[in-house]
């Protein structure tokens, strides 16, 4: 097995509390409501949310993929944390990868702020490459997502208080 990673940032004028809460902790109600054509749909398998949660995610139509298993490894609500792997799904069975891991922490910026970090981690099944072409597409879908949550929270500014 292969491993790769690559870390990426992106700053919000939106608050970590605040930002961890919609992007993080809600968003499996909130990113179908701003983004529909990302991601339709998130069900809860197995677990309460928490930590050994598995969820199911159905993709827009905007999506090149259908669907995934997003399994939480991690969510430490004090420091603003997450961690989860892709463990099954369409994304998977497109190439060589055995599961995909993130790990999110969303820090307090000097202007009162946030900076979300990210470490995307790729498990390939043997010694594979993944393109610079497929990581940037992953940061630039990130991206529009924080985006799309950072502008629900400036148009609804007493939302996640």
């Amino acid at each position: 097995m292969g491993v790769i990673t690559y870390d990426n940032e992106i700053t919000s004028s939106i608050p970590p509390t605040k930002m961890f809460k919609a992007f993080i902790l809600d968003s499996d109600n909130l990113i179908p409501k701003v983004l529909p054509q990302a991601i339709k749909n998130v069900e809860i398998l197995e677990g309460d949310g928490g930590v050994g949660t598995v969820k199911f995610i159905t993709f827009g139509e905007g999506s090149q993929y259908k669907s995934v298993k997003h399994r939480v490894d991690g969510i430490d609500e004090a420091n603003c944390t997450y961690s989860y792997s892709i463990i099954e799904g369409d994304v998977l069975e497109a190439g060589d990868l055995e599961k995909i891991s993130y790990h999110v922490k969303i820090e307090p910026a000097a202007d009162g702020g946030s900076v979300c970090k990210t470490k995307s981690t790729y498990h390939t099944k043997g010694i594979k490459e993944i393109t610079e072409e497929k990581i940037k597409e992953g940061k630039e879908k990130a991206h529009a997502m924080f985006k799309a949550i950072e502008g629900y929270l400036h148009a609804n500014p007493h939302a996640y208080n």
